[in-house]
């Protein structure tokens, strides 16, 4: 990407993250491709108290950071940096921002010479309150990829070892009434981007095919009754699909459904759910173009050039019964769980929810996901499940969105990015989190596994990787402390595992502390240190860098 081409990028994210503040409300459902079926409740519900928090900044830090190993290489660097914290809440619209520009000056290394954008943003705005609602969200976050895997959402400061991530989405909602029946539906668009400056290439030197975009569509439409109102058990309809184009290869996924369902009351509390239907789903691609010896052409970061006039080739392909059976457990308004097993791409599934929101000071979520997608259906999918009403979690020192936030549900967006491959999968994993405050400290934790097995046409350069699985587990967390009126004290912790195909491996961990000090209403000062380790198979060597800062920042 030439450099005009990426500046203008990111001025579309900017725009695009400050656009997402204005709009938007909680998906009902879970998105196709990586949420199951398609019948969990949205991310947010409406603020109950209006609060409005607009907090723009500039910063400017020393920072020294040393390598640890490898080598012994010291760079120390100026670090300027200017954003805005946004938390506008109210009774049916809501909104929560965090973005942020950083210029890095190096004094003797190019490669530390780095400008960043990065953030987080999410909104509902209600068109007819109550009713009619829209929904954005927009991401741009950092990470260091080996082998095929992000391993880490902090990446080491230089900017020959980053990539980045763009991801944006908007759509409205419907939830309405018509006598018993209860109407809902959603539509979203999102777009999704990942930047890779060089060839990620794994442990026998070959060149990996990195994502590269991919434009998501996804809606529903869902009628239901309660049970008792009027009949004895609750029945609903669903249709609704997914697709997601992938620039690559112009890989196309696409997931269409339509089904019935049933709701059994058991108790007060429980109730049986079982459901049946019709899905037609299909992945295909094209062909990337050959030389004269029928091999496939790269471009200059590894991925392969797409010959638009191949023929598509069908690589999966499903069209016939799902169903599935399953429980509905309501002991309260603070806790909920929905687990259901069944048979669905040709093959069982399981997925489920379990909430447990005990008060105002934690929470805990707990999903278990299924379904057909590419890398963007992934990030866009994660955004659409976040609450409206959150503060990032950044880096102290780097000041980069390391994927967990601290809200009303505690969640990780993007605790693990896992497989940056271009080919679609299919995605199977867990992901939990926890959040709690106690007194005057704050504590966040998210962890999960992912599974993707890839799904590529027969014939394609993508072949050789069909029926190939990569795995990831995370664990990341973030622990405040206020000290005093004046004083907070934060803490950051990550730890990522990639385990791709072919023993392509890598490990990430990292830890960082840092002290805010006010010297006046509008002044701070900050002090940070961070260590980051990476262990790849990717490289002769291991990876571990130390870094300390100081600095001022002033609110307006």
């Amino acid at each position: 990407m030439t450099m005009r081409a990426r500046i203008l990028t990111k001025l579309l994210l900017t725009a695009g993250l400050a656009a997402a503040a204005a709009s938007a409300t909680p998906a009902f459902a879970q998105a196709q491709g990586q949420q199951g079926q398609g019948q969990g409740q949205g991310g947010d519900a409406p603020a109950q108290r209006s609060s409005r928090v607009i907090q723009p900044y500039i910063e400017v830090s020393q920072v020294v950071s040393a390598q640890i190993s490898p080598g012994n290489d010291v760079v120390t660097f100026t670090q300027i940096a200017a954003g805005v914290d946004i938390n506008v809440q109210g009774r049916n619209s809501g909104a929560a921002v965090s973005l942020r520009y950083e210029r890095n000056i190096a004094y003797d290394d190019d490669a530390v010479d780095t400008d960043t954008i990065s953030g987080i943003a999410r909104g509902t705005l209600a068109v007819v309150p109550g009713a009619l609602s829209l929904e954005a969200g927009a991401l741009a976050s950092r990470t260091r990829a080996d082998g095929g895997g992000a391993v880490t959402a902090n990446p080491l400061v230089r900017e020959d070892a980053e990539s980045r991530i763009y991801s944006a989405y908007a759509g409205p909602s419907l939830r309405t009434r018509v006598g018993d029946v209860g109407v809902e539906g959603v539509v979203r668009v999102g777009y999704n981007r990942f930047e890779v400056d060089n060839a990620l290439v794994t442990q026998g030197g070959n060149a990996i095919d990195t994502f590269d975009d991919s434009v998501t569509y996804m809606g529903q439409l869902r009628a239901a009754t309660r049970p008792g109102e009027p009949l004895p058990v609750g029945l609903a309809v669903t249709a609704g699909g997914f697709q997601e184009d992938i620039g690559n290869l112009d890989q196309r996924v696409r997931d269409l459904y339509v089904r019935g369902d049933v709701t059994v009351p058991v108790s007060r509390t429980l109730a049986v759910v079982a459901g049946a239907g019709y899905e037609d789903v299909e992945i295909s691609s094209r062909d990337a173009v050959r030389d004269a010896n029928g091999v496939a052409q790269r471009d200059e970061n590894g991925r392969f050039i797409t010959d638009p006039t191949a023929p598509r080739r069908i690589a999966f392909a499903v069209d016939g019964l799902l169903w599935d059976v399953g429980v509905l457990w309501r002991p309260s308004s603070r806790t909920s769980l929905q687990a259901s097993v069944g048979r669905r791409y040709d093959s069982t599934t399981y997925y489920g929810t379990f909430t447990y929101v005990p008060n105002e000071r934690s929470a805990f979520a707990l999903a278990v996901y299924d379904g057909v997608s590419g890398f963007g259906g992934v990030i866009n999918n994660g955004l659409a499940r976040l609450d409206s009403n959150f503060e990032a979690i950044r880096n102290p020192v780097t000041g980069d969105f390391g994927g967990l936030v601290s809200g009303t549900q505690g969640q990780a967006i993007v605790g693990s990015l896992g497989s940056v491959r271009s080919a679609a999968f299919r995605g199977r994993g867990v992901a939990a989190s926890y959040q709690r405050q106690m007194g005057r400290t704050t504590a966040s934790l998210g962890a999960g596994y992912d599974r993707r097995t890839f799904i590529a046409a027969a014939g394609t350069a993508l072949a050789p990787l069909n029926g190939l699985t990569d795995e990831s587990y995370y664990i990341i967390g973030g622990l405040t402390r206020q000290i005093g009126d004046n004083a907070n004290i934060a803490t950051n912790a990550y730890a990522n595992w990639f385990d791709g195909a072919g023993g392509n491996d890598a490990t990430a961990a990292g830890i960082s502390a840092a002290y805010n000090q006010s010297i006046t209403r509008r002044l701070t000062g900050r002090a940070a240190i961070s260590v980051d380790y990476v262990d790849s198979e990717f490289t002769a060597q291991d990876f571990a860098f130390a870094s300390a800062l100081l600095g001022l920042r002033y609110d307006f």
